[in-house]
């Protein structure tokens, strides 16, 4: 065999084997490349699903935000409504204290029909003191000979205040209307009640031995508001331990609400050490409010500012500190106001100390306040009532502030003070160097107001330009 021959053999051999070789590595080839597009099918589905994931992660953020936002409105719009609700509820109140103080007028005036409606307003207002003013409305309807409507509203006081106060003074009178009935209102009755009104001020001058126990069986009895209280301010002239036996028993609650109340302010009215104290046990004793305000009252009439700073100070119920820190303004307590605005947090109470500086004329302290209080509320309250007392006061202060504050509401609030203090001469001067459009339209419309030949002089010259 030639060497062709086997090249040849070997050739084919080759050709043979070599033909499933490259059909492996083709094969070999294919699944790689599957392999590779399928790894890369994969790395794409999971980018796919992590780009899916964050924004799953980043909608669920997105919504939480909107939750806690809502949730934040909804709590804002929450506190609005109950500020809302409170405001009016005060406001209610504030009404029926006046339709029930009306209620007393009209009594003592003997204008029986129309207390019948103011108490009768008081009851339907649901608020405070319902019922006393039941058992006014029950007394005026009796005067106006109404009786079976006064048994009715007595009957109604008895069923729904189980508990009053009133209930004593409800029963009396229910005696006395149904002995009354059908009998008319005698038309003397105004002059039987002048006269008695002499008799009881003539009592004041005897023998307390015979008086006390007379006045004290007066003040149990059916009488009208006046009659009462002008037996207790009988009583509480008197230096018998009998007579003050009597009001001091009252003012410490053994009597109707309104009795309790003239009580305490008479004896605050003699300002005696021994009333003082009696005063300071009823008020430790107490939890009613409405007597404590009373009692802070009677404390300013009688001079006892020190318990009325240690209300101001130690008291717990924000509405009482307030109420201590007016009558601190009353009895023109400087010094006293000056510490307590120090320890204050309450802006509240703080306003109340701000009003009780202006009322004892502490226009240094409010000048400082305007100037230095970090609470852009309490800072204009402070420019207000500055406002109030007078440009030869505060005139030249409240114009410094003008120059130097750099907040707009507060400025605004400097301009209203000086425009009710008719300070035009301040005005145009801030004017003439405002360069704030808008605060200088603000200006110049106060001027306008203003019958001043300064503020005059400077609109023409305005015109003139």
């Amino acid at each position: 065999m030639s060497v062709r021959m086997c090249t040849l053999g070997v050739v084919a051999v080759l050709a043979t084997g070599g033909a499933a070789g490259v059909e492996a590595s083709e094969r070999a080839l294919l699944d790689r490349d599957g392999a590779r597009d399928g790894a890369q099918a994969q790395v794409e589905a999971w980018a796919a699903a992590r780009a899916e994931a964050r924004a799953w992660h980043e909608t669920g953020r997105l919504r939480e935000r909107e939750l806690e936002e809502a949730a934040q409105a909804r709590a804002e719009a929450d506190r609005a409504r109950q500020a809302e609700r409170d405001e009016w509820k005060e406001g209610r109140q504030q009404r029926a204290e006046g339709q029930y103080e009306a209620g007393q007028e009209a009594l003592e005036n003997a204008q029986w029909a129309r207390a019948a409606e103011r108490f009768r307003q008081v009851v339907d207002a649901k608020q405070t003191r319902v019922d006393a003013a039941m058992y006014w409305l029950a007394y005026a309807q009796s005067k106006l000979a109404q009786h079976a409507d006064a048994l009715a509203t007595l009957s109604e006081l008895t069923k729904t205040f189980p508990s009053s106060r009133w209930l004593g003074d409800a029963r009396a009178l229910e005696i006395e209307v149904r002995q009354n009935v059908g009998q008319p209102v005698r038309p003397e009755a105004q002059a039987d009640e002048e006269l008695k009104l002499l008799a009881i001020q003539g009592l004041q001058h005897s023998d307390p031995a015979q008086a006390v126990p007379m006045l004290q069986k007066f003040l149990q009895g059916n009488q009208s508001p006046r009659l009462k209280e002008r037996a207790l301010f009988v009583l509480a002239q008197s230096s018998s331990p009998d007579a003050r036996k009597v009001i001091t028993d009252i003012a410490r609650g053994n009597a109707n609400p309104d009795l309790q109340r003239k009580a305490i302010q008479y004896i605050g009215m003699t300002g005696r050490g021994e009333n003082r104290q009696v005063l300071s046990e009823i008020y430790q004793s107490t939890t009613d409010v409405d007597v404590k305000r009373q009692i802070l009252r009677a404390y300013m009439i009688s001079g006892d500012r020190g318990r009325v700073l240690a209300a101001a100070t130690g008291e717990k119920a924000p509405e009482l500190r307030q109420e201590a820190v007016r009558q601190l303004g009353v009895m023109g307590a400087r010094e006293e106001l000056r510490q307590l605005y120090q320890k204050e947090t309450a802006v509240e109470v703080k306003r109340q100390i701000l009003q009780a500086l202006f009322v004892g004329g502490d226009a240094t302290r409010l000048i400082e306040l305007a100037n230095t209080e970090p609470n852009a509320e309490l800072r204009r309250a402070a420019v207000r009532h500055l406002g109030t007392m007078g440009a030869s006061r505060t005139g030249e202060a409240l114009a410094a502030l003008y120059q130097k504050e750099k907040d707009a509401e507060i400025k605004r609030t400097v301009v209203q003070a000086l425009f009710v203090q008719g300070n035009a001469e301040s005005l145009v001067a801030i004017a003439r160097k405002e360069t704030d459009i808008e605060m200088r339209k603000d200006l110049v419309q106060k001027l306008s107001l203003m019958k001043s030949k300064v503020a005059t002089d400077y609109l023409m010259e305005i015109l003139g330009k």
